[in-house]
């Protein structure tokens, strides 16, 4: 390709809307092309990269025996409904009718397209184990779509589905996909990205995993244990504490705290720490507006995703009103009688001489004994997890918070869309049985931003062999002279029918403005041919990330660096 005729400008101004550096690099080096909040075109270099991550998931899916399908990216309703989720998802679904007043979801996942395609094949169990796969473009509705290709709403998955007849069969397969999940991101350039213990959200099932890249731009914090390697999202990982009880319980006294709606404001005016007092946080639920009122200790936050699994519903922040007979500000377990859900998180098991609402204007308690004043409370872990706390694993105070963009997912489904859209098979003694399901996903664009996110330096990404647009940027510096240009596109010419890839600049421009170029495409390895080497009987070779810089002669240069680029790719294979 020769890059005066590449399509797409390539220019130095960090644009404004750009947050993150893969964002930035991608529309100044000519990648991406803002279309909408969350969507983008793609130009030619970001093509070649995603199409490479696609084929290199493609040989992983396939190595586990996976055979690659295509669903419909239009699905009638009735299959969600079937599953229950055109109900139970929010406007991340895009639902509309067509000509005929038929309803129909755009595919934002393929649980249900999959169970769908291959309900009447697995009716008995001589066809199973089995996995389907497709790499496809989908779409979901995101409220707040950030950072470029890292979260869009239209955007292209490898997504895999996984059929099984019992746990033990599935237990094995997930194991091994997520050794090909591991292949891959190793495979890509990104040996870096962990697996974290997840919650499975709306595709339901018992067992998770996230594999995440750690980065101060991840929109995910990640809870790991610097002792035992102890790995999940805060959003499941289980909040263990200390559980400190005073040796003598105080009697719970009614205090005047006047206007002190807050537990800083209240903890502050009895000179006490927040630790030591109990605090509502209120919600309603999305379906009616009914009140939650969770209970819990001062100095913790609320997981909502905890919370929403044990509602087994959407729940947003709650808006107080007086007819509710909930008394914002100075809302207590004591004497509480408001018409609400009332929940109580764990860190106050046992706890007592807490400060907490009086359900009354103005006051508090102090002297609160959970056991004596709160006998009937049951507890639940609904507590985010805190940078220092003990792990849930060794037991010791080394949990680390971490931020993270999430690259893949994998689920143990169990049979929640089996069951639901009835697909059942023949066992060995003619008994019907719902087959058991996994699901494997990546998201190829956002991958590819990780990629550039992880591999960057100040001037432009510097892409992993294996993916890069093109493997070798040829550059040949002063071609308005007649010999340069010979030689390079000679050079050009021999790589090519190498099986090269090369990207080759023969404009007429600075050797500055080529250069800038070239740090913007990033491709990990550029050959200079220039007068000054021409002179001496060489041409430079150097990789973009500055680890390589030698002199090749002219007559070898073709072959040395063939050699070199195929000695490469072998690392990633």
């Amino acid at each position: 390709m020769k890059l005066d005729k590449l399509v797409g400008e390539r220019f130095k101004e960090k644009p404004a809307d750009c947050v993150v550096d893969s964002h930035a690099f991608m529309v100044r080096g000519g990648y991406v092309k803002y279309v909408a909040n969350g969507i983008f075109s793609s130009f030619m270099p970001l093509k070649r990269i995603t199409k490479k991550i696609e084929n290199i998931m493609r040989e992983e899916m396939d190595a586990v025996d996976g055979q690659e399908v295509s669903f419909p990216v239009v699905m009638p309703a009735s299959m969600w409904q079937e599953s229950g989720r055109y109900k139970s998802i929010g406007k991340e679904l895009v639902r509309f009718t067509d000509r005929n007043d038929s309803p129909l979801v755009l595919g934002m996942t393929h649980e249900e397209a999959a169970v769908q395609l291959v309900r009447e094949y697995g009716q008995t169990y001589a066809k199973y184990p089995f996995m389907i796969y497709q790499i496809q473009t989908k779409f979901r509705d995101e409220a707040r779509p950030r950072a470029g290709l890292i979260r869009v709403r239209e955007f292209t998955m490898k997504d895999a589905y996984s059929f099984h007849t019992t746990q033990e069969d599935l237990e094995q397969y997930y194991a091994r996909c997520h050794k090909a999940y591991e292949r891959i991101y190793a495979r890509v350039g990104l040996p870096e990205v962990i697996s974290v213990a997840s919650d499975s959200g709306m595709m339901g099932g018992s067992v998770s995993h996230e594999f995440m890249l750690l980065t101060a731009i991840g929109e995910d914090s990640i809870a790991i244990c610097r002792e035992c390697g102890y790995k999940a999202n805060v959003e499941a990982a289980e909040c263990v504490l200390d559980a400190p009880k005073n040796k003598k319980s105080a009697s719970l006294k009614k205090v005047h705290t006047p206007d002190m709606h807050t537990i800083e404001e209240v903890c502050a005016f009895l000179k006490s720490e927040a630790s030591a007092s109990c605090k509502a946080v209120v919600y309603q639920r999305n379906a009616d507006d009914s009140y939650v009122v969770l209970f819990i200790r001062g100095d913790l936050e609320v997981n909502e995703t905890k919370l929403t699994k044990h509602l087994g519903c959407d729940i947003h922040p709650a808006v107080i009103t007086e007819e509710s007979g909930i008394c914002a500000g100075f809302i207590g377990p004591v004497g509480f009688n408001a018409k609400a859900t009332v929940l109580f998180d764990r860190s106050l098991m046992g706890a007592n001489n807490l400060i907490c609402g009086a359900n009354e204007n103005d006051y508090h308690y102090t002297g609160l004994d959970m056991a004596r004043d709160v006998n009937n409370a049951e507890y639940h872990d609904f507590a985010k997890i805190t940078d220092g706390g003990i792990c849930p694993v060794c037991g010791k105070h080394s949990i680390s918070v971490s931020r993270g963009i999430e690259v893949g997912n994998i689920f143990q489904l169990g049979t929640k869309y089996t069951k639901s859209m009835n697909m059942t098979y023949l066992d060995k003694d003619g008994n019907s049985q719902y087959p058991i399901m996994g699901c494997y996903g990546i998201g190829v664009g956002r991958l590819a931003a990780a990629i550039a996110e992880a591999h960057h330096d100040g001037y432009g990404p510097i892409w992993p062999l294996s993916v890069a647009p093109w493997q070798v940027h040829l550059c040949a510096v002063r071609a308005d002279d007649p010999d340069i240009k010979a030689y390079a596109d000679k050079l050009y010419d021999t790589l090519q029918s190498s099986g090269i890839e090369v990207i080759y600049d023969d404009r007429n421009v600075s050797a500055g403005v080529m250069f800038s170029d070239a740090d913007l495409l990033g491709v990990p390895y550029r050959v200079i041919v220039s007068p000054r080497n021409m002179k001496g009987g060489v041409v430079e070779f150097t990789s973009r990330d500055k680890s390589v810089s030698k002199q090749i002669s002219l007559d070898a240069a073709a072959d040395e660096v063939t050699a070199l680029i195929r000695a490469e790719l072998q690392k990633f294979m």
